[in-house]
This record gives structure tokens, C-alpha cells and sequence, in this order.
């Protein structure tokens, strides 16, 4: 079964609580996350007839901002909080 489509309607309803001169950023690949910079908005029509408004990256090679940050990945449930292993005792020369 597939999830209920994300609507302009939440989309604004979800942007209303941010800073609004905060920049934009699209998340993309669970599977290798890295972080985009969006430049465009772009409203068309899908193979049904359905309006359908794409947010877009920017064509610039700096559109790909590299990873994204783990706190964003964990929170996005896209990889588990992960915790350094527990430390061990040193071993002693000649011990």
C-alpha cells in the first residue's frame, strides 16, 4: 500500500513554522543520504492528468551539498542513532 501524497496544502501548512529566511534543502537516497540545494518550483501535469508540483535542484554543480547531517538521517528514520562501541582496557606491554 501506498502512502497518501504530500500536498502543496501540507507542504505550506509544514513551512509555516519554520524561519522563513532559513534556506531549503532536499534530502534524497535513504540508502547513501546526502543533502541538495532546491532552486526551483515547477508545477505540470502527470501522465493522469494531475497537477503535480516538482521542487527541483539546481542545474550548478553545487547543487549536491554533500552528506547529510546524521542527526537529519536518524530523525528522517533513513539509519538508527549510532553509538561508539564500549571501550575495552588496555592491554599492558609485557603483561
Amino acid at each position: 500500500m501506498t502512502s497518501p501524497e504530500m500536498t502543496v496544502e501540507n507542504l505550506i501548512d509544514l513551512l509555516s513554522g519554520c524561519d522563513r529566511s532559513a534556506p531549503v534543502r532536499q534530502a534524497m537516497n535513504p540508502f547513501f543520504p546526502m543533502a541538495h540545494r532546491l532552486a526551483q518550483v515547477l508545477q505540470s501535469v502527470d501522465e493522469t492528468g494531475r497537477t503535480v508540483v516538482y521542487l527541483a535542484e539546481g542545474p550548478d554543480e553545487g547543487a549536491q551539498l554533500g552528506h547529510l547531517p546524521p542527526e537529519v538521517a536518524i530523525k528522517l528514520t533513513w539509519q538508527g542513532p549510532v553509538q561508539a562501541p564500549p571501550r575495552r582496557p588496555r592491554r599492558r606491554a609485557g603483561a
